[in-house]
């Protein structure tokens, strides 16, 4: 079975290949809807024509902005004249621009006609908006009735009754309905009315109970689908309004908005450029063009669904939603459906293999059935008188072997793993992390590695600069400024500080003062407060000329500033042993500037030292006086060295627990940052992750390393500090091709992409995470906290040990269904459990059984083993025991019930064979009930541990019990039962109960589990004690 599996049914959890996509799908056999079973898996054919069609429509685009021709098929101005007219309600509410001429211009990057209009000023202008203050929050909601809103036209959700609609196309549920309505018009005229109903009737409520429950179940998790997808796709914006910078989400954005964009944003809508520095767009999710475009006032033209690669800018929206030409291309391309994942792929192939056992033992069923009923009327010599009751038996019969096909096919397997990781997804939501790909949820349980940043994620991101090394001497920053230094080494740093940012000071609501930026540049900044200088004037003294943001590969931010006497000035400032390494002077206490001595290099050095040992982040600032700036290039070399400051990122509460978590839970935590190399190992022994043997080296080491001295190095590597983006990229390769590990990666600069992608988990920072990093990430952590991360890892653990249990619950209910009808058909010509009581079982294992058993929490036991092996045995040794053992006691059980029931009950009187009847179903039914409590722990002897945790499982317990009752009680003529006395219900429950009994003695027979893999427990775990351990 296991290699039938892997052969046909195994698939990568990331980009699968088309080949074992339609490897699998071809495999599949038997299903009774496919509608209901692939509603979660991709239309390969449809997803082809879709990419095709995206392809041509980029081709388009590409054409209409690169050779500048205007006519789009899906442009409505047919005609362009050099003005257009503005339609009065856009006159009346201030405006004197028509949306569609804006949305022409931009999408057409049309130059003339924004000339004609002034450029992007005289646009503004006719929006009425303030390039600098932007627009005021009041007229937010008149540009919504104006422009429109920014957002896309959407598929409307799928209504109730399609789901309904889709669990009725079931083929089994389908034949059942004709031979119930057969038996319904038979039965009326063999037994009158309403007798000869009751029978059919009983069918079609249980077919329509079995509908409603599933459609109900499909239809919320469609829903919590829904409310994932509208998270993925709500990023914020910064924006200024009302004079001051603040964060909106991309929904709230209208025309006339000031956006300000960094490097990694999405462009967010339409618009024009305003300004910035060396702003460069990436354009190819639009037009398919890989080039990046640089972006100024020559070419001032953005589009929405863009990123941008470099540089920073501001932008006014003229476009948004609908008008822009990412959300026409949108509207005309339906999203790209997510791929199945390795375990529906897996459990598709289980219930292959169960469909055709089942069938066959249908088959059988009806034919030993039908002949018993043949030989009987032959021995009887009726066989040429034909009544039609005769009929009516053979059409039972059928129904019989239908129903038993109904629950042998195992269809809500597949749609179990569905359950669970939509639920999984929904609890992560709750938890801070939002979980963009299905697969990714199921892999977290299989990860033996995570890779993580250190700021933001180990670190609180709350920065504060605690000391600085300023004119040689090392002083702490404790709300008052350094003294014994000149004003002009003071005038110096506050430039450095205020011009070479790329943060802002602005006035909340409040009216205070506040910092909008990264963590570290709003930390130097609130330290440049202190002086009591004013951030607007002191940027207002000196032109800036060109601006290069920070990037994790230079690791520095350069800005060229016009000085006020004349000259330009360049200033610097990134990670301390680069700008040392580019500075050849130092500022001294009166401003003056001075060679850097060997030994001066070697105090500023061992400042640095001193500084990471106390686990602070370093940074040096600097400038150079540029005598030509012709180019405006800024130079690297011969700076003048201002300061080196200290900032402080205390370690997030909790972190040190959860690592050590981790590493109980056989998960290697490695620390990957760009910081300092003393910094990084001063935190990382601070959080547990570097250890007495622990190596710790910087990225510059990987990069020079043969792949022979890496196979060294890495299984003991715990730390890598000063690393770029292609060390962690390096490291993630070599850790999934050569160590075989799963590894998770966290990321949250544009650069960080590949590695994100590389990786078997990518996740992405919320907080400090661009657009780019989230988009190619698997996993978005809202927090930035490792604690987080341990959450995913957890639920991953939690989904994949629930479908096993769903798995082993439902094969034994399978079995014993399967079993109990075909013995019993064989020996007395006879099926104990009618249509009716199958239709209610197969509801009790298949959508019940999947919401009790699928949606479990995590329980905190799942985190002291080592993970779940990659590719391990789905249905395992322990598992098989525990199905055997339990089907075993079942069916004896139900064997002597069905043929010395009556003696050993003492049931007498006429209506002796419905009650042994009735006693025989809800034996089984109380054996269904208590296996699945039974089913909570597949090894453990305390399977009531945290039963009340899971209010979910206990409601469907409840429901199940309480249903139950009311068939046999009350429903007697529907569903072929009758009352039962208490004694008879207590013995029923009493027989139920003992497979807990059972459950505890199976989980003491060992299993051998004889494996050349590392993990050698049922499920990929090491084996866990035996014994009373157990308990």
């Amino acid at each position: 079975m296991e290699d039938y599996l892997k052969n046909n049914f195994e698939l990568e959890a990331k980009r699968p290949s088309e080949e074992a996509q339609n490897r699998w799908r071809s495999a599949v056999w038997l299903v009774k809807n496919p509608r209901r079973r692939f509603r979660m898996v991709a239309d390969l054919a449809k997803r082809a024509e879709i990419d095709k069609k995206r392809r041509r429509m980029q081709e388009k685009i590409r054409v209409a902005l690169y050779v500048q021709k205007a006519a789009l098929y899906f442009i409505d101005a047919a005609e362009r004249t050099e003005k257009h007219k503005v339609p009065d309600e856009v006159k009346q509410a201030g405006f004197y621009i028509s949306p569609d001429e804006l949305a022409l211009i931009v999408g057409t990057h049309d130059v003339k006609q924004l000339e004609y209009h002034a450029g992007p000023e005289g646009i503004a202008k006719k929006l009425s908006v303030s390039l600098k203050n932007g627009l005021s929050s009041t007229e937010i909601p008149t540009r919504q009735n104006i422009f429109g809103m920014n957002k896309f036209v959407e598929k409307p959700p799928r209504p109730f009754w399609m789901f309904v609609w889709d669990a009725m196309q079931d083929l089994t549920l389908i034949m059942l309905m004709v031979c119930a309505v057969i038996s319904i018009g038979v039965g009326i005229a063999t037994e009158g009315w309403p007798k000869g109903m009751y029978d059919g009737i009983g069918i079609i409520l249980s077919i329509l109970l079995v509908v409603l429950v599933t459609a109900i179940s499909d239809y919320k998790q469609s829903l919590q689908f829904r409310d994932l997808d509208k998270e993925k796709k709500n990023i914020s914006v910064h924006v200024t309004r009302n004079g001051s910078r603040k964060k909106v989400s991309i929904y709230e954005l209208v025309v006339g908005d000031i956006v300000n964009l960094s490097i990694g944003d999405q462009v967010p809508a339409d618009g024009l450029y305003i300004s910035g520095y060396s702003l460069s767009i990436d354009e190819s999710s639009l037009s398919g063009e890989s080039e990046p475009a640089n972006v100024a006032k020559e070419r001032p033209f953005l589009l929405s669904g863009t990123k941008v690669q470099d540089g920073s800018g501001k932008m006014l929206v003229t476009s948004v939603g609908m008008r822009t030409e990412w959300g026409r291309l949108m509207v005309t391309l339906s999203e790209r459906e997510e791929d199945e994942t390795p375990l529906q792929v897996k459990l598709n192939g289980v219930a292959t293999i169960i469909g055709k056992i089942g069938l066959v033992f249908a088959v059988l069923t009806f034919l030993v059935l039908t002949a018993r009923f043949l030989v009987v009327k032959g021995i009887n010599g009726q066989i040429r008188n034909w009544a039609i009751n005769d009929a009516l038996k053979l059409l039972n019969f059928f129904a019989i072997a239908v129903t038993i096909l109904v629950v042998a096919v195992p269809e809500g397997l597949p749609l179990a793993v569905t359950l669970s990781l939509a639920f999984a997804m929904k609890k992560l939501m709750k938890d801070r992390a939002l979980v963009r790909h299905l697969s990714a949820c199921e892999t977290m349980g299989s990860a033996t590695c995570i890779c993580t940043d250190k700021t933001g994620t180990l670190t609180t991101n709350h920065m504060v600069v605690t000391k600085i090394w300023i004119c040689g001497e090392q002083k702490k920053v404790e709300n008052y400024k350094p003294e014994n230094v000149s004003e002009k080494v003071k005038k110096t740093l506050m430039h450095s500080l205020f011009l070479n940012t790329g943060a802002e000071v602005v006035k909340g609501k409040d009216g205070k003062t506040e910092v909008l930026g990264s963590p570290t540049e709003t930390a130097l900044l609130e330290f440049g407060l202190l002086f009591e200088r004013d951030f607007d004037a002191e940027r207002d003294e000196l032109k800036i000329i060109k601006i290069e943001p920070f990037n994790s590969v230079k690791k520095k931010m350069s800005v060229l500033v016009a000085l006020q006497g004349g000259g330009v000035r360049a200033f610097v400032k990134g990670a301390s042993e680069i700008i040392l390494g580019m500075c050849d002077k130092m500022e001294g206490r009166n401003g003056e500037s001075a060679s850097i001595s060997e030994e001066q290099r070697k105090n500023i050095t061992n400042a640095i030292n001193d500084f990471a040992n106390e686990a602070l982040r370093t940074l040096c600032l600097a400038y150079k006086d540029v005598e030509k700036a012709s180019n405006e290039s800024i130079p690297d070399n011969n700076y003048t060295l201002i300061a080196v400051v200290g900032i402080k990122d205390p370690v997030r509460p909790g972190v040190k627990e959860a690592v050590q978590t981790c590493l109980d839970a056989g998960i290697v935590v490695r620390m990957v940052t760009g910081d300092n190399i003393n910094t990084a190992k001063a935190i990382a022994r601070e959080c547990g992750i570097l250890t007495g043997d622990g190596i710790a080296i910087e990225g510059s080491e990987i990069r020079d390393r043969s792949p022979e001295e890496m196979a060294e190095i890495i299984p003991k590597l715990q730390v890598m500090a000063r690393s770029l983006p292609l060390d962690k990229h390096k490291l993630v390769t070599m850790l999934r091709k050569e160590f075989n590990e799963v590894v998770a990666v966290t990321g949250d600069g544009t650069n960080d992409a590949p590695a994100l992608h590389e990786a078997d988990i990518g996740l992405a920072m919320g907080i400090a995470g661009t657009e780019v990093a989230k988009e190619s990430a698997d996993v978005v952590i809202m927090d930035d906290n490792f604690t987080t991360i341990l959450n995913v890892a957890k639920w991953g653990r939690a989904v994949y040990i629930n479908i096993q249990k769903f798995v082993q619950f439902q094969l034994t209910v399978n079995i014993v269904a399967l079993m109990t009808n075909f013995i019993s058909a064989c020996i007395s010509g006879s099926a104990p459990l009618t249509a009716v009581q199958l239709l209610w079982v197969n509801m009790i294992m298949d959508t019940l059984g999947a919401l009790a058993i699928a949606t479990e929490p995590p329980h905190d036991g799942l985190m002291k083993r080592p993970p779940v092996g990659r590719n391990v045995n789905i249905i395992t040794k322990i598992m098989w025991r525990n199905i055997i053992g339990q089907s075993i006691y079942q069916l004896i059980v139900l064997g002597v019930l069905t043929f010395d029931g009556k003696q050993l009950l003492k049931l007498n009187g006429p209506n002796s064979d419905a009650t042994l009847r009735t006693m025989i179903f809800n034996t089984f039914v109380f054996c269904q009930v208590f296996n699945e409590i039974n089913s909570r722990d597949m090894e453990r002897i305390n399977i009531f541990r945290g039963i009340f945790s899971s209010w979910i499982f206990v409601m469907v317990m409840v429901s199940t019990v309480t249903f139950q009752t009311v068939m046999v009680q009350f429903l007697g003529k529907f569903a072929d039962t009758v009352p039962l006395s208490r004694d008879l219900w207590l013995v029923s429950i009493l027989i139920g109960s003992v497979s807990l009994i059972v459950g505890t003695v199976l989980k003491f027979i060992p299993v051998s589990t004889k494996s050349s893999r590392v993990f050698e427990h049922h499920d990929g775990y090491e084996p866990l004690p035996t014994g009373p351990d157990l308990a």
